[in-house]
């Protein structure tokens, strides 16, 4: 991780957990913190004017958010920050630098039977760098849960995932979930005879392309236990089942099953509005 650790803070209390979080992530990877505020000035405010009121009212929030970072983590750097504008483009412009973006699972303007605002979901599809939402409940000792699906874009998400938990010193749950309708037939030997599979050849391609997907992951870290979980059902309820004693699950913003126009698959999308525990997004490369 080259640049700072990014948190988006409302001065809402999830936020604040997240600017919690947000700290001891910066610490584990030894980077500083930039706590963000985005604020909208008044609209009747005269179109060349700076409205002091707004920018000191927004300079506090973002102040006293930091505050709470260096009480979660004392030496750490920390930078407040607030700018005009919305929380979406402020954050996404601010993943173009960032190692990391960190933000609540609900923000001041969440409706309340809404599960993740909609600032998580849309920075999830359009950050540049991973993104974490964070829920207030986790488990400190639970694994980190990766879900596979073998694909290339998908291969960050991995590194990703290790990384973290070579960090927080836990261990990797990798979860793939297959069924007979979402993974490819193995060509026959002849071309002129039909598509089969010999019983059991299905989940033992399914579980070599979730040991291949780990291979180059487990050589590079050796003190990360590993458990591998192939599921035969969908992705989405395996993976959120999987979360229930994690404290952290990684996804990529899309995987093999995606289509191409859209920027967060609905795996992803599941998984953030469902799991019981925080979620990264790793985008795949550009």
């Amino acid at each position: 991780m080259n640049g700072p650790v990014v948190v988006g803070t409302d001065g809402s209390h999830p936020s604040i957990v997240a600017v919690e979080a947000a700290a001891r992530e910066a610490r584990l990877h030894g980077a500083p913190l930039r706590v963000v505020h985005a604020y909208h000035p008044p609209a009747l405010q005269p179109p060349l004017t700076e409205p002091q009121a707004a920018r000191k009212q927004a300079e506090v929030v973002a102040a006293d958010a930091a505050e709470c970072a260096r009480v979660v983590e004392p030496g750490l750097g920390i930078t407040p920050v607030a700018t005009s504008g919305d929380a979406l483009t402020v954050l996404e412009a601010e993943s173009r630098s960032a190692s990391l973006v960190v933000v609540g699972d609900r923000g001041r303007n969440a409706f309340t039977g809404l599960l993740l605002g909609s600032t998580g979901v849309q920075l999830a599809a359009h950050a540049r760098s991973p993104v974490v939402v964070v829920r207030e409940k986790w488990d400190p000792e639970g694994p980190v849960v990766l879900g596979v699906d073998g694909s290339p874009a998908a291969a960050t998400a991995v590194e990703f995932a290790f990384a973290e938990a070579a960090l927080r010193r836990v261990g990797v749950l990798a979860v793939h979930a297959w069924t007979p309708w979402n993974v490819e037939l193995p060509q026959p030997e002849d071309p002129s005879m039909p598509y089969a599979a010999a019983p059991g050849e299905l989940r033992a391609q399914e579980e070599r392309l979730l040991a291949e997907a780990l291979t180059g992951c487990r050589e590079r870290y050796p003190d990360v236990v590993v458990e591998q979980l192939l599921v035969r059902g969908g992705t989405r309820e395996s993976l959120v089942d999987a979360t229930r004693e994690a404290q952290l699950v990684v996804v990529g913003s899309r995987g093999r099953g995606g289509f191409a126009g859209l920027l967060l698959g609905s795996v992803s999308q599941a998984v953030l509005h469902h799991a019981h525990c925080s979620v990264a997004v790793v985008p795949g490369p550009r």
